[in-house]
């Protein structure tokens, strides 16, 4: 206690904001400079009321299914008053704290039936966690309600994040979670389509509008007609005040710049909001913006609880002004709970503990620097410097005595106040929270693959890059190869044409590589969200690449076709055609496959290059499969290199039933003639057989795909709690 007792004094002294560090009887008022002084504790701890809890006799929960999915009474909007939303806001107009005024609007909204959430002893360890402790989260307990702005702070892997996806049940594999949590005072887990989640990562589709944008998740999550999603989507426009920018692309469009990252952010709530949630969890919606940008978004929040919605959310630090607009705080560092309970009253606890808010400092960094520990290791470079002040004596406090003393403080001041407000909230149940329905599986194929389709016909790098490309390459093995004829001495020529051709053709589609790891990360986030599934995002993305693969093999077919002179019959260019375009199908699941494994560009492509080359030397060119070293490269690479069925096949297909004349008298068969160039079959049929193989072959890569999509999903989840997903990753297609 000697020690607390003197680091308390220490860091007193520092702070010049409080006129009388030990008599608590002074005030915290605000001034014209938005400045932080002390209270009377008596006027600001007020007991926590009961005022702000659901009243379940006069709730009703909407339904979607039940005909409420569009009606304008239903619509998700702002708040048509500002005053009295909240007791929180309340406080802040009162003049507690510096606040943003809400402006009015005229929209007259039924709001969404509340919602409280509780969690009670919540404790989550996580497999694996190399720290001082497997416990991630350590009995925990706050609770959050309708109509309120629930935000848990702390630094940076102080279980944060962890602590938001164990209240909305998306802990991965790893975790296990012990505790209770309760929905309207039942424990129970909260449904599809009751809640939104908002990752920190900001996955959006960059060749789509708004508009559109939110329109296509809307068909993915709800069921019901299209008309009915519609006045949803501009309802959650509405709602996130992106009317001026409904109708402009997400990530621009040529030399025009895409969207700032605060409209991106608040399109990824947006994107939730069609599905009109109750209780909306968002991972750090303040993640990469600026401070204007902070500001709007939090007031947009704000206007959105007013709807009665219940909003959770993470949050690092934040300025004067957005601390004002919260209604509650959890205050986390390293699992444990330091403070649950109104802001103004957080202000109050650390000056109760000692550590008043010093004047011109945020409330939110005053509070990460007393419990960061990092900021000890700043403590130690500074010991010797000294300003032009004298020593950095605001610098000087002991983060673990600080963490110590505010965990003591609220143990025995607020932690009882917090235990009878949840013990109120669990003893009455109100009504169970249902499962609003999910689009069909037939219903999301769709909308994928037409979706899809607009974006790879908007995207010139998904497959307009490659039809030009491959279209030039086969102008140029063309040109090189033209005019071979069709006598004996052409034939070794024209295998090396045809290989060329199948070879490089395949190897010129990484460049559809970048947009593809796009599409898996957008399918990730989605899935993670319940708004897609992985058959249906197989197939969605196979059915809207087949008309461009499609494209990209009649067109560079035709060209090589002719300019070579191969054998002028139809069913001939035909199978020709297909077999390209079979070979690009299986070529096109090895990326994805790889795609997958990687979710990076560089990794990518350098894999696909690398296994397309070693496909090439063993696929008998170079040395015919019989003569190739039997361990490694004849058994297994030979056999899973797929340029060698597409060779084989066309080779086949244009040399076998056909003779040359050797000398007046004799001839020789095709087969005899290729013989000493590329091993062939001389069966008539075994083109089709090589054919098939093509086909198992790109079935084969899609299950391998299925396979990696599904684990995937779980590793990067467990990915999240172990690390935290700290990249800001805005797909602009």
């Amino acid at each position: 206690m000697e020690e607390i007792q003197s680091q308390s004094d220490n860091y007193r002294s520092s702070s010049s904001s409080a006129s009388s560090p030990n008599n608590h009887n002074n005030r915290l008022i605000p001034t014209n400079n938005n400045l932080f002084y002390l209270r009377k504790s008596g006027l600001l701890r007020q007991p926590i009321s009961f005022e702000d809890s659901p009243e379940w006799e006069d709730t009703e929960i909407d339904d979607i299914e039940g005909g409420g999915l569009g009606g304008g009474n239903d619509s998700i909007n702002v708040a048509t008053t500002t005053a009295s939303v909240s007791p929180a806001l309340s406080k802040l107009n009162s003049g507690s704290l510096p606040s943003v005024s809400i402006p009015e609007t005229s929209v007259a909204v039924r709001k969404i039936a509340g919602v409280s959430v509780v969690w009670k002893d919540l404790t989550v360890t996580i497999k694996g966690k190399r720290k001082y402790s497997d416990k991630v989260v350590k009995s925990s307990n706050g609770y959050a309600l309708p109509g309120t702005l629930t935000v848990i702070m702390g630094p940076a892997k102080s279980g944060k994040s962890t602590l938001l996806r164990a209240i909305a049940g998306r802990l991965g594999d790893s975790a296990r979670m012990y505790g209770e949590v309760f929905v309207n005072g039942a424990k129970s887990s909260l449904p599809y389509g009751s809640y939104g989640y908002v990752d920190r990562e900001t996955t959006l589709i960059g060749s789509l509008t708004v508009r559109e944008m939110l329109y296509y998740s809307a068909l993915l999550q709800l069921p019901g007609f299209f008309s009915q999603k519609k006045s949803l989507v501009e309802d959650a426009i509405h709602a996130m005040s992106l009317g001026d920018y409904a109708d402009k692309l997400i990530g621009g469009h040529c030399f025009m710049k895409g969207l700032p990252s605060g409209e991106r952010r608040r399109i990824s709530i947006a994107r939730e909001l069609v599905m009109r949630p109750q209780v909306l969890f968002i991972d750090e919606p303040l993640y990469h913006l600026d401070s204007v940008s902070a500001l709007l978004m939090m007031v947009t929040l704000k206007k959105l609880a007013s709807t009665g919605c219940t909003i959770i959310f993470t949050m690092y630090q934040s300025s004067t002004e957005v601390f004002g607009l919260f209604d509650r705080i959890c205050l986390l560092s390293n699992g444990n709970t330091l403070f649950f309970g109104e802001t103004l009253a957080c202000l109050q606890h650390f000056s109760n503990a000692g550590f008043p808010c010093p004047i011109m400092q945020s409330p939110s960094d005053h509070f990460l620097r007393a419990i960061n520990t990092d900021f000890d290791r700043i403590i130690a470079m500074c010991k010797n410097w000294q300003d032009d002040h004298g020593d950095f004596s605001s610098v000087n406090m002991d983060t673990a005595v600080a963490i110590r003393t505010l965990e003591a403080t609220y143990r025995s001041n607020d932690a009882a106040e917090v235990e009878s407000m949840i013990q109120r909230l669990t003893d009455k149940e109100g009504p169970l929270l249902k499962s609003r329905g999910k689009a069909s599986g037939a219903t999301r194929t769709a909308v994928l693959t037409w979706r899809s389709l607009l974006i790879m016909s908007r995207e010139w790098k998904y497959f307009w890059l490659r039809l030009i490309l491959c279209m030039f390459f086969s102008l140029c093995v063309g040109t090189i190869f033209a005019n071979l004829g069709h006598s004996l001495s052409s034939v070794v020529v024209r295998v090396a044409a045809v290989f060329v051709f199948v070879s490089f053709t395949s190897l010129l589609s990484v460049a559809g590589l970048p947009a593809m790891i796009k599409e898996i990360k957008i399918y990730i986030h989605e899935q993670s969200n319940e708004h897609s599934g992985t058959l249906v995002f197989l197939l969605g993305n196979l059915f809207s690449s087949i008309p461009f693969l499609f494209l990209i093999s009649v067109s560079s077919s035709l060209v090589f076709y002719f300019l070579v002179g191969l054998r002028d019959e139809f069913s001939l260019l035909m199978y020709f055609v297909l077999n390209v375009f079979t070979c690009l199908l299986v070529n096109e699941g090895l990326m994805l496959v790889v795609a997958t494994i990687w979710q990076d560009v560089f990794w990518s492509i350098l894999t696909v290059i690398s296994v397309q080359v070693l496909m090439m030397l063993v696929a008998g060119y170079f040395r015919v499969r019989e003569t190739l070293p039997r361990a490694v490269w004849t058994y297994p690479m030979s056999y899973i290199a797929f340029h060698t069925y597409a060779v084989q096949g066309l080779l086949e297909n244009e040399y076998v039933g056909i003779s040359f004349p050797l000398g007046q008298v004799r001839t020789i068969s095709g087969l005899q003639a290729i013989r000493s160039a590329y091993n062939i079959s001389p069966d008539g049929n075994a083109k089709w057989g090589n054919l098939l193989v093509l086909f198992l072959m790109a079935v084969g890569y899609r299950v391998i795909l299925f396979i990696l999509l599904s684990f995937r999903v779980r590793k990067n989840t467990t990915i999240c709690l172990l690390f935290g997903c700290k990249k800001n990753t805005t797909t602009t297609r």
